[in-house]
């Protein structure tokens, strides 16, 4: 199957202390497969690196020759494999100043598994990217000494949510609908982290229905793409849901289309029967 995208992460509890790195394989099929590890004495720079380390290993190993994009949220492994790299392997490994360079080892292991096919894309840390914060959760977990239960990528097999997400189907029931899609793992996997991790995922989850409250009240309209973002789904998973449907506490409206863009409106259920129940 074919890989479409990489998401890693490294987190150390300390810096330097105890730390954790994490790596979330997203497949075209909609399935993913996950990866972490931890060190007891590292720095929060060498996890995010051993992330990619990992996960560009388990890509060279799949053979694949199609293209991928690699997320991070490091933009010291971004700058440091696209850009400062080229300087340090001229000057010998040493910097401009002529010291030794940082985690030498492991950019030489980052070099020998980089190629053209990958594309190093940056993504904002804590900005409600689904697979970002999950592999933040997974590298928190092991920087804590926590396991943490990985899911696996399974051929013939799909969870309900990735079937709804990869289905594209648009038969679904407005009822079938009122549920939040954006679930990152299952209960016993979320129960294994630790209490901060959680917190914080709720933290992210609270700030992003803030963001669709603000929209309703004023009266936005927002792109399907930008709806998908702010839901974290795919953007075919909204266009494909009809012109009206319900999402957690809001009520999607196809309001128009401009130029290649559908714009949509988000109202609040609460609201939408109060003013039923008044006229």
């Amino acid at each position: 199957m074919t890989i479409k995208s990489i998401y890693t992460d490294g987190s150390c509890n300390g810096n330097p202390g105890r730390g954790g790195w994490a790596a979330i394989i997203c497949y075209q099929d909609g399935q993913i497969h996950e990866m972490g590890g931890g060190d007891p004495s590292t720095t929060n720079n060498r996890m995010e690196m051993q992330g990619a380390i990992a996960a560009l290993e388990f890509f060279k190993k799949s053979g694949q020759i199609e293209p991928i994009i690699l997320h991070t949220d490091s933009e010291y492994l971004i700058k440091g494999i696209t850009q400062w790299i080229h300087g340090w392997k001229n000057k010998d490994w040493k910097t401009a100043s002529g010291k030794p360079v940082l985690n030498q080892d492991l950019w030489q292991k980052l070099d020998g598994l980089n190629s053209s096919v990958i594309k190093w894309q940056h993504v904002r840390g804590h900005s409600g990217d689904r697979y970002n914060e999950r592999c933040d959760a997974i590298a928190k977990a092991y920087a804590f000494g926590n396991k943490v239960k990985l899911q696996e990528y399974q051929p013939k097999s799909h969870s309900p949510i990735e079937r709804l997400q990869c289905s594209g189907n648009s038969d679904h029931k407005l009822s079938d609908l009122n549920m939040d899609i954006n679930l990152n793992a299952s209960s016993e996997s979320i129960d294994s982290l630790p209490r901060e991790v959680r917190v914080n995922q709720l933290r992210n989850l609270i700030e992003t229905l803030q963001i669709a409250d603000e929209i309703s009240t004023k009266g936005y309209l927002i792109t399907s793409s930008e709806l998908a973002d702010l839901m974290d789904v795919n953007a075919s998973a909204v266009t494909s849901r009809g012109d009206n449907w319900v999402w957690r506490n809001w009520i999607v409206s196809r309001v128009r289309r401009e130029g290649n863009q559908i714009l949509w409106q988000l109202e609040r259920v609460d609201l939408v029967s109060e003013e039923a129940a008044e006229s």
